[in-house]
């Protein structure tokens, strides 16, 4: 569902500071951002305007890493890998997999409308500390 958005300082910030915080982060933790830069938004507003960035394309909410959503600024085709130790999400390029959708739906028969492929494991910098 797209939704006719206006301009909005708040939306602004929320977006800027998204893309200064490319972890991955939830909106807990981008309310703990925010705040600093606008003490009086709320965490309703905040997670109103994440859901109505996510629906129109704008940011991708990422849901079933942890019980809280994620949200990545990133909306070109990728997938994530999440480190079991230090639990930070990385982008990975859908190059490394080209033709995956459409591979699988040839295949399947499916037909895929959206897709969020997670790798889980331990990160290059964990594994190094090992």
């Amino acid at each position: 569902m797209v939704i006719l958005m206006n301009y909005s300082k708040q939306r602004e910030l929320i977006l800027n500071t998204l893309k200064e915080n490319v972890v991955h982060p939830t909106a807990e933790y981008l309310y703990g951002k925010i705040k600093e830069k606008d003490p009086k938004i709320s965490l309703a507003t905040l997670y109103r305007n994440l859901n109505q960035l996510s629906d129109n394309g704008i940011i991708k909410k990422i849901d079933g890493l942890e019980p809280s959503s994620h949200f990545d600024h990133n909306t070109h085709e990728h997938y994530h890998f999440i480190c079991e130790k230090c639990k930070r999400v990385f982008d990975i390029s859908a190059d490394i997999a080209p033709d995956l959708i459409k591979k699988t739906e040839n295949s399947t028969g499916f037909e895929i409308q959206s897709h969020d492929i997670v790798f889980t494991g331990i990160c290059k910098e964990c594994k190094s500390k090992q």
